[in-house]
């Protein structure tokens, strides 16, 4: 991973990269790369359960964002524009995955039983947080993860999903809410 001072691109902000990438620089283009792949695994992950899947939509979206370089123009942060994309395909993985049935995965098979206790605890949690999950409204699941994991504001998350920022505060109260009924009995 390139860290500043390894680099001087590592310095620039993602609107510069953005530049530089429409003008062929596939230096720029590893260093927003290394700069958004964590953040974009996480989120497809976190609603997708596969981390094959959360990298392979992360390549993707830098597929994305390499061919519309040229195209780019910052009308928004940088965040909010990437996490688009990311947004509309994430609604294409979840239509294609309606079309094929899952693979059943016994939950004993996930999990590692000579661990600790806390640590067993914590991946009970975060098992009965991945369930609680699954059971909200796509709209409600992304503006969460979107607040919470990506630490975007309710207006960029509006932006990301086309829809008013009164819309997203609806949709982020009723997942709290139900994420708390689910959870209670845990915390």
């Amino acid at each position: 991973m390139t860290t500043p001072g390894d680099d001087p691109l590592a310095d620039l902000d993602d609107i510069a990269l953005m530049a530089r990438i429409a003008e062929s620089d596939e230096a720029a283009l590893r260093v927003l790369i290394d700069r958004w792949k964590n953040p974009l695994i996480n989120f497809f992950y976190r609603s997708l359960h596969s981390y094959e899947t959360a990298e392979d939509l992360s390549q993707v979206v830098f597929v994305r964002v390499h061919r519309a370089a040229k195209k780019y123009q910052p009308t928004a942060k940088f965040s909010t524009y990437i996490f688009h994309i990311a947004r509309r395909l994430l609604i294409n993985e979840y239509r294609h995955q309606q079309r094929k049935p899952l693979t059943p995965v016994d939950p004993e098979d996930l999990r590692n039983i000579k661990g600790p206790d806390s640590d067993r605890d914590v991946r009970e949690i975060e098992e009965a947080f991945e369930q609680a999950l699954e059971k909200i409204p796509e709209n409600q699941k992304t503006a969460i993860l979107l607040l919470k994991q990506q630490q975007l504001s309710y207006q960029e998350i509006a932006t990301i999903m086309d829809a008013s920022e009164s819309a997203v505060k609806t949709w982020i109260f009723r997942a709290r809410q139900f994420l708390k009924q689910e959870l209670k009995d845990l915390v």
